[in-house]
């Protein structure tokens, strides 16, 4: 007990994650609290209203520093440049209903995070919730550890073991006790307490201060019609911000009421509502269409899900269930980047589920509530990053100023007075006018009503705003990421040529589409059988690539169940017929044996098929230089790599096809992919392309003829997103682009580079650790000669943002197409080019552009589904024609709030002045003196100013972006003086005319 209580005051909340927070450890202490509160009724309500916008200073002042395990209150802070404070309370959770005696906890669960949460012998839990997050205190580790999550230290062969039997009933109510419901809960903001918040900010509590003050001077006519601009503002914030909560309620209150089916160790199976789920729990997926409720890792069977409010591509994904491999590692570091196929996450659709030899499709519970895929999407909406824009922050050094000139000015006031003998009460009350004077409460009302003004004229061009203050940001973008699919291309691709290939050569291309049908063989075969899709409501569904070319052989997938025997148990497997308008076929149908799905690092996918009464067979497609590394060197044409460059160079998409006769009587489930892919047949390329939307070519001219950088940001394969890059004019024809891959080396720390010229295949290779800088000369190396743009991944995105980060400047400062690109790594790229000091815009019109819309400056949203929850602006037409619009008229607010902080720094200050002068000779304006000024001259002006247009053409150069600069600062104090040196002259002047009396105001009347 002789320890310093102050040891472990501090640790770090999610340690290296996007995420991370300081954490520090406060007991109450009674008299402190005591103390506070006096001070809350002496101050009437000041000392409660500071500690609201002070949540640091109400800790330090009711609390004492101690541990983190004594705590009973936590202080957090962001890492960020904000250094944001917020305040916890510790709660405590009791679990003794659960927990009897040591016997009801199996010794299954003595490694995990909810054994070592129990303190014992209270058995309870310390527990804190941060952001939507549940966190409990790790006894052994001393530390807050995130809840709701299967620890990631299981092994695959530990999860088929530990969880395959299904949670026991205590277990599973234990956990869900600690972890709380499996829901992602978004209320409905009461409209009064959007009130009280928007109410309680400081502009509007100085406001309140002098209306108060204006009332008692009996200066009506004003302070109504202050009280009139600032309720009109409330309002319509309020309602904006009432709107988006229901938005957002609406958009997550189905996935909180599923009903699901679970398999209970020594119970069986139990049906129950899915906010009981807990992580580990054994969840069964029957046949047909289910919404999950959670992210699972799949330990049995394959289903077959859409994943587009993940990534924005409306195409059903395969997965397949995790294997049971008996090794020491933990299974996401043995499954690599392959780790997603195994996973199910919560918010997709499971359109079709297929049983293996085991019986039902069963999966584990892996993240529920807010840890899980949605929760992070929706988190990142209710909790964005703060902006730093620069006119806001130079907005409050400017009213800083302005009450210091205040602070000299109420000094001023109280000395002349007090020493004439006024009395106190008329002393204090022209003291604290001169507040009100030299900061003019009516500039938050005046700024409101310009954005209000643009938000309207955006409204009539299709244009929707929810957070009306960012649209001054709209006029800073000098950088605009671009979502690809549906935002700069037309959904999916179309089929162009096919170039088949026999006996070592290519013959002649088969255009589309075709006069006649395409002739039977083995090319027609693999466009037939070589595909993931699948059919859903009597309409084939999957890959748009796959469609279109399953559809060009009038084939039609047979989609009555026909169950294909494998030993001792069944598979459902996929039969493909010829349709009424297919050419004459000599089979009647073809069986889809099994699939290999199509892997990202393996660039290829293949199937196993058979024709009805023949041999099985290995189809193939994916990128052509792979598929042709695996074919037999004499299959393939000579000229293969000159046919390829003629047509990738063009922009179009090509794909590699490749065939194998495999064994008759070998099971194919019993063959390995290398058993598949190898030893292959040639037969010929597919030839896509990918079309631009009518307006995207002279948008982006537009934006590149007034200096605004665009990037292309996607969830798309990389080649298609350079050759779309190209089409759209993001690369001009003459620029080099480098490929960047970054890949970690096996069992090290470490990573490696390597530098791809696309346009002449070399290859610049450099491995290094992770501070090494000796990756300059590579880079050097690649880029040589000339203008040139990078191009990467989101997986090489990662490993150079974690192993490379010294280089990540100087990629992102010449990258355009970034693809593969989860939603966490939009977000973080956003970030990363904001660092860089860019003004970000993100255009996109899918769920999986949610997180990077929100982070961005202006995110724009072409899409009224989950987008556009996430975004502060929504265009109707799902055209980025909007953006150079929205960017006009940023410009525009901008320059119009720059133009009324002058006026009001000029019309202030020199009201001020005159008072001042005026004070000197013990005299003041009159009340409607005061009004003349206020509301006739400054209001008028400052309600007409925003009625001006946005010019029609984007110049090449930007509004200035501070308030406090040189010219502008310039052109406030020349004037300033200027009204000064009049108003003493005039002051001066009339103290020297004949009839000027300074003790009788009357003579002039009388005489």
């Amino acid at each position: 007990m002789g320890e310093d209580p102050a040891k472990n005051h501090y640790a770090q909340l999610n340690q290296g994650e996007e995420n991370e927070m300081d954490i520090f450890g406060y007991k109450t202490q009674g008299w402190r609290r005591a103390l506070c509160i006096a001070g809350y009724i002496l101050s009437c309500g000041a000392l409660r209203l500071l500690f609201y916008w002070k949540p640091e200073w109400d800790v330090w002042i009711n609390c004492i520093r101690c541990s983190l395990e004594e705590a009973d209150i936590v202080l957090l802070r962001t890492t960020d440049d904000f250094r944001t404070y917020s305040r916890k309370t510790v709660t405590w959770i009791s679990v003794s209903a659960f927990i009897k005696s040591r016997s009801d906890y199996p010794a299954t669960e003595e490694d995990s995070i909810f054994s070592k949460a129990i303190m014992k012998p209270s058995l309870l839990v310390k527990t804190i919730q941060v952001q939507k997050i549940r966190y409990v205190w790790n006894v052994y580790a001393k530390q807050f550890q995130k809840i709701g999550v299967l620890e990631d230290q299981y092994t695959c062969s530990a999860i088929h073991d530990k969880f395959g039997s299904g949670l026991t009933c205590n277990e599973q109510n234990v956990r869900r006790v600690i972890c709380g419901p499996n829901t992602i809960d978004v209320p409905v903001i009461p409209i009064w307490k959007l009130l009280i918040k928007e109410v309680l900010n400081p502009f509007y509590v100085f406001q309140l201060f002098s209306v108060c003050l204006w009332f008692a001077e009996d200066y009506m006519e004003y302070a109504n019609a202050i009280i009139f601009m600032s309720l009109l503002s409330i309002f319509l914030t309020v309602y904006d911000l009432r709107k988006q909560s229901i938005k957002l309620h609406r958009l997550v209150e189905s996935h909180n009421n599923v009903m699901v089916t679970v398999y209970r160790n020594k119970e069986g199976f139990q049906e129950l509502e899915s906010h009981r789920l807990v992580p580990g729990d054994m969840l069964i997926l029957k046949e047909g269409k289910t919404l999950l409720p959670c992210d699972a890792i799949l330990v049995s069977g394959q289903c077959t899900v859409n994943e587009s409010m993940l990534t924005g591509e409306s195409i059903p994904v395969t997965k397949i269930h995790l294997p049971r491999a008996d090794n020491f590692k933990p299974w996401r570091v043995y499954c690599a980047e392959d780790y997603r196929k195994h996973v199910l996450f919560c918010g997709t659709e499971v359109i079709q589920s297929k049983a293996d030899d085991r019986g039902v499709v069963k999966a584990v519970v892996l993240r529920t509530g807010f840890n899980t895929a949605k929760g992070d999407l929706v988190r990142s909406i209710l909790y964005p990053k703060p902006m730093n824009f620069k006119l806001y922050r130079d907005a409050l050094r400017f009213l800083m100023c302005l009450i210091a000139f205040a602070a000299i000015g109420m000094i001023y006031t109280v000395c002349v007075f007090a020493l004439n003998g006024e009395e106190t009460g008329e002393v204090v009350k022209k003291a604290l006018d001169v507040i009100t004077i030299a900061v003019p409460p009516a500039l938050p009302a005046a700024l409101t009503t310009g954005v209000i003004y643009t938000q309207q004229r955006l409204k009539k061009k299709g244009i929707f705003c929810i957070s009306p203050q960012r649209i001054n940001m709209c006029g800073q973008l000098n950088l605009v990421c671009f979502d690809k699919t549906g935002t700069l291309t037309e959904d999916g691709l179309d089929l162009w040529g096919l170039l088949p290939s026999e006996r070592n050569c290519f013959q002649d291309i088969q255009s589309f589409p075709a006069d006649h049908g395409l002739p039977w063989g083995p090319v027609f075969k693999a466009l037939a059988v070589c595909h993931s899709l699948i059919v859903w409501e009597g309409k084939i569904q999957g890959d748009p690539l796959d469609v279109k070319m399953f559809e060009a052989t009038n084939w039609v997938i047979d989609d009555s169940s026909t169950e294909q025997s494998e030993g001792q148990g069944s598979t459902r497997a996929t039969v493909v017929r010829p349709g009424l308008k297919a050419t004459t076929a000599p089979v009647e149908g073809i069986t889809i044996l099994h699939q290999f799905p199509f892997s990202s690092s393996l660039q290829r996918m293949s199937v196993i098929a058979q024709e009805i009464g023949g041999d099985p067979q290995a189809f193939i497609k994916g990128a052509p230089e792979t598929v042709a590394m695996l074919c037999r060197a004499e299959t393939v044409p000579s000229n293969f790599e000159s046919k390829l460059l003629l047509y990738t160079a063009q922009g179009f998409r090509v794909i590699g096809l490749a065939c194998k006769s495999l064994q008759a009587g070998k099971l194919p489930a019993a063959l390995t992919r290398e058993e598949v892919e190898s030893d292959l047949t040639f037969l010929g390329l597919l030839i896509m392309e990918n079309r631009l939307k009518r307006e995207t070519k002279p948008v982006l001219e537009e934006l590149t003829a007034a200096r605004i950088r665009s990037v292309m940001v996607t969830g798309d394969n990389i080649q298609t997103a350079i050759t779309v890059a190209k089409n759209a004019g993001m690369i001009a024809p003459t620029h080099r682009v480098i490929l960047v891959e970054a890949n970690k080396v096996p069992g090290s720390f470490s990573a490696s580079i390597t530098w791809k010229s696309l346009e002449e295949n070399k290859i610049e290779d450099y491995r290094s650790l992770e501070d090494d800088s000796q990756t300059e000369p590579g880079i050097r190396l690649a880029l040589g000669s000339g203008q040139y743009h990078f191009a990467m991944s989101g997986k090489s995105y990662q490993i150079v943002a974690q192993h490379f980060r010294h280089l990540l400047p100087k990629l992102l400062l010449n990258g355009t197409v970034f693809a593969r690109m989860s939603p966490s790594q939009k977000s973080s790229l956003v970030e990363g080019f904001q660092k860089l000091d860019y003004f970000v815009g993100m255009c996109g019109d899918g769920a999986n552009d949610c997180g990077a819309l929100k982070v961005a400056h202006a995110g724009i949203s072409l899409s009224e589904q989950e987008a556009s929850v996430a975004s502060p602006f929504t265009s109707r037409t799902p055209s980025i024609a909007c953006v150079p619009e929205l960017i006009r008229e940023g410009r525009a607010a901008l320059v119009t709030s720059f133009c009324m902080f002058k006026y009001m720094a000029l019309y202030s200050i020199i009201q001020y002045l005159g008072v001042l002068l005026l004070y000197w000779q013990l005299n003041a304006f009159g009340n409607y003196q005061f009004l003349f000024q206020d509301l006739a001259i400054t209001t008028v002006i400052g309600v007409t100013m925003s009625f001006t247009r946005a010019y029609p053409k984007l110049v090449p150069y930007r509004p200035p972006s501070q308030l406090i600069s040189p010219p502008l600062l310039l052109s406030v104090v020349l004037n300033i003086l200027f009204s000064l040196s009049m108003q003493i002259f005039g002051f001066v002047v009339v103290q020297e005319q004949p009839w000027y009396s300074k003790t009788d105001i009357h003579r002039v009347q009388t005489l």
